[in-house]
């Protein structure tokens, strides 16, 4: 072993370590750790309760900073320790490695060297999962995550499973986790991208031994049972949050406004989607859910890619003005649903939320009813001047 490790100088300029959580990882923990010195003797090691000699393995290597606690807690646990013992010991970055053996210390120059360039991201070592021996549950297994990590984000990844990753843990001090397991790599993506962190990606090689040889902590029912009550917990407040906040925050940005406002145009947009657009602003702006139609509107404007200037305009007919029109509406549309239990509610100026509340049900089934038949109304109408309006001007609006 070299007395010099070749890139110890860069880790010690950039502020930089090697953090490797393990568990029961005495077959392979050595080897990882020799393979990493080669590099940098900035190296942190985290023994989340192993029971076998992983603990005596790590101690052996004097270069090494341990981190050791009796109970197994997960490796989210094991990585948020990692990071709180990097930051005290003047770390700002820390390169997480897994120690099955799985990756290579060659690629550690790869991640470091792109921190010049995307000095507060975390840098992501992309794998390449078509290759032989991958277990086809990480290859759908990184789709599916790819899938949800995008629908929160915005942003397209090629591996968001991977474990080899750079964290920024300076920029990162602040931030606070509640995932101790697996899922853990994915909370701290959705939540850093939420907070401007940006998440870029490099490629890097993989080792995936044969099946038989093949040593994995991941148990199936439970872990993917927790990171799917994550992904529950993230779409809400993505869809219900995030994604209006973002939304309303560019409003007062000058040098985004233009750009916002050729997005909520989209001038290329076919007459059927803008037709639908309006027919769903329509049925937001009726449907029985007063004071988060426009944050629901806009989520799922975004989610579906419709048209969001006109689903915002088109749900504004719940102004209020309007408002006495759509409660007498949806008590008509609610009376067949009632049969003989219907009420005939007058259009007087005693229409109010007490007739509301007396007549709750009817009120419920009418408005969503209401809401169904005018969207598909207003939608279908719109579609057709839209057409007529092109067929005679050759213009597209």
């Amino acid at each position: 072993m070299s007395d010099t490790p070749i890139y110890q100088q860069q880790f010690q300029a950039h502020k930089a370590c090697v953090l490797i959580p393990t568990y029961n990882n005495a077959g392979s923990l050595k080897a990882v750790i020799e393979d990493v010195c080669r590099f940098t003797h900035e190296i942190i090691v985290v023994n989340d309760g192993s029971t076998d000699e992983t603990l005596a393995i790590a101690a052996s290597f004097p270069q090494v900073k341990l981190v050791s606690y009796a109970k197994n807690r997960g490796k989210g646990w094991a990585l948020r320790q990692g990071f709180e013992r990097a930051r005290r010991e003047g770390y700002h970055y820390a390169i997480s490695i897994d120690a099955d053996g799985q990756h290579f210390a060659k690629d550690l120059p790869t991640l470091l060297d792109t921190i010049t360039a995307h000095p507060k991201a975390i840098i992501i070592g992309a794998r390449n999962l078509d290759q032989e021996n991958v277990p086809g549950k990480s290859s759908f297994g990184n789709r599916f995550s790819n899938f949800w990590f995008w629908l929160y984000t915005g942003i397209k990844a090629p591996d968001t499973q991977s474990g080899y990753r750079l964290y920024p843990v300076k920029a990162m001090e602040k931030m606070k986790f509640f995932t101790v397991k697996y899922e853990f790599e994915v909370e701290v993506l959705v939540r850093s991208a939420w907070k401007g962190i940006d998440v870029h990606f490099v490629p890097i090689a993989v080792y995936y031994p044969p099946a038989a040889e093949r040593v994995s902590h991941f148990r199936p029912f439970k872990d993917f049972t927790r990171i799917s009550i994550l992904n529950t917990i993230l779409f809400f407040i993505a869809f219900f949050y995030i994604k209006p906040r973002d939304f309303f925050r560019s409003l007062f940005h000058r040098d985004k406004r233009e750009e916002l406002l050729m997005q909520l145009l989209e001038p290329g947009q076919s007459h059927e989607r803008k037709a639908i657009s309006i027919g769903f602003g329509i049925f937001m702006g009726i449907v029985p859910i007063w004071g988060f139609q426009l944050i629901v509107g806009i989520s799922i404007a975004l989610l579906l890619k419709l048209n969001k200037a006109l689903v915002i305009t088109a749900a504004n007919i719940s102004i209020p003005p309007m408002i006495p029109f759509i409660l007498y509406g949806s008590f008509l549309a609610g009376a067949p649903w009632m049969g003989e239990k219907a009420t005939a509610v007058p259009m007087t100026s005693d229409l109010s939320l007490a007739s509301i509340e007396a007549n709750l049900q009817q009120y419920l089934l009418g408005s969503v009813t209401l809401a169904v038949i005018a969207g598909l109304a207003v939608g279908l109408f719109s579609y057709l001047v839209m057409k007529m309006f092109n067929k005679k001007t050759g213009h597209v609006l």
